[in-house]
């Protein structure tokens, strides 16, 4: 079992790291050829894609495959789904925006770096000191953009959202609820303070 275990793990990182390989690329050739304007709309699938399949570490913690703790790992990738799809993808107006690109590149080698070391770890029982240093030093960097990246976005986006009204629900209704996402996008700013001093994901 547990040969089969980082087997699965082996070709679960090195998946998601060629997923954030062709994000990246993506993003580097429409920034040279056409802008930050073009950026989004040549990384949109495989973003999605890559971004998404962080689920999975979530189960993988669950069930005991990582050593991560859920509490942390939820936190973290809730925050970039966010992004990925409450903000970018519900929200066509944010996409041309200069911090698309600082996010897209910033989320892209970060990941590369990651799961290259876990799926090198994996594979090879142990990762070169190369890869371990760029794995624990990177983020000194790379962290800060991310962060201030995905909050410049939701706080550019509150505007679009408020006059949209999008996912709101108002009462009357048969369920005698209501839920405004403007309020809802406020409170994960507010998140942020907390969880920027918390360590990136591992």
């Amino acid at each position: 079992m547990a040969a089969v275990k980082r087997a699965y793990l082996a070709v679960y990182n090195w998946a998601v790291f060629f997923g954030w390989a062709q994000v990246l690329y993506f993003a580097v050739d429409a920034l040279l050829r056409s802008g930050d304007e073009a950026v989004y709309a040549a990384v949109e699938r495989p973003l999605q894609l890559a971004q998404t399949a962080a689920v999975l570490e979530i189960l993988h913690g669950l069930v005991g495959l990582v050593r991560s703790p859920v509490s942390a790992t939820l936190p973290q990738i809730g925050s970039r789904l966010f992004v990925t799809w409450g903000i970018l993808w519900s929200f066509p107006e944010t996409r041309t925006h200069i911090l698309v690109s600082s996010l897209v590149i910033s989320w892209s080698v970060t990941e590369i770096i990651r799961y290259s070391f876990f799926g090198t770890k994996e594979l090879f029982g142990t990762a070169p000191s190369s890869l371990l240093w760029l794995r624990y030093s990177s983020f000194l960097v790379m962290y800060p953009t991310d962060i201030s990246s995905e909050v410049g976005l939701i706080y550019i986006a509150l505007q679009f959202i408020k006059a949209s009204e999008k996912y709101c629900i108002r009462m009357p209704n048969k369920w005698n609820y209501s839920f405004d996402y403007f309020y809802a996008s406020i409170l994960v700013l507010l998140v942020y303070i907390p969880g920027t001093f918390s360590c990136p994901r591992r």
